[in-house]
């Protein structure tokens, strides 16, 4: 079953399909791939230390290992705050409507980054959304692949070749000013800043 990404504005749904769109997908790929002396495929293992085991690829995302071996499945670990309290799961968003916020200021996209971005395949689409977005608006939405701990930021917005959803964690930054003037510590002026090559 396909799923979607599903918005509203002003109580009216619309929903889009989506692929990622990644660097690969624009400019193509190229992987040298290593043959053994019969012409077969290498595949890349890893021995541990010991040499006990060989693990290959994807093996050692099977699980999480204590330091004195014990093995625990990914279902079976929990998640907590930096002040020991345990966190809940953010449920998926995919297939679910998301309340779209805007239009907002180009800005607020700046201020974002990017993880994904998803080129949208519109399945239906208000007339409203779409006018607005072919306007230039831009609208910010709630974004959760999967269930995870933390929901991403998501913004809605549209170019000459289509309509995009960037996706990733909003941030703030500190900007430096010209009317902020630093302080140097001062410097002994009689201190002798020679180098002494026998000292070495």
């Amino acid at each position: 079953m396909a799923r979607s990404i599903v918005v509203s504005l002003k109580g009216v749904e619309s929903s889009f399909g989506f692929k990622a769109v990644d660097r690969n997908s624009l400019y193509g790929k190229r992987r040298r791939v290593p043959l053994d002396s019969s012409g077969g495929i290498c595949t890349r293992a890893s021995l541990l230390e010991d040499g006990s085991l060989l693990l290959r690829s994807g093996m050692t995302g099977q699980a999480y290992f204590l330091p004195d071996g014990t093995s625990l499945k990914q279902s079976e670990l929990e998640a907590f705050d930096f002040d020991g309290s345990p966190l809940e799961k953010v449920p998926s968003t995919v297939g679910v409507s998301q309340e779209l916020h805007g239009p907002v200021n180009a800005q607020d996209v700046l201020d974002l980054r990017v993880k994904t971005i998803y080129a949208l395949l519109p399945e239906e689409v208000s007339s409203d959304l779409q006018t607005s977005v072919d306007a230039g608006d831009i609208y910010k939405f709630s974004f959760n692949y999967r269930d995870d701990y933390q929901a991403e930021t998501g913004y809605l917005v549209s170019n000459d070749s289509g309509i995009y959803a960037l996706i990733g964690d909003s941030v703030s930054y500190e900007w430096s000013k010209l009317e902020l003037v630093t302080e140097l510590p001062a410097v002994d002026q009689d201190e002798d800043d020679d180098l002494d090559f026998e000292m070495f």
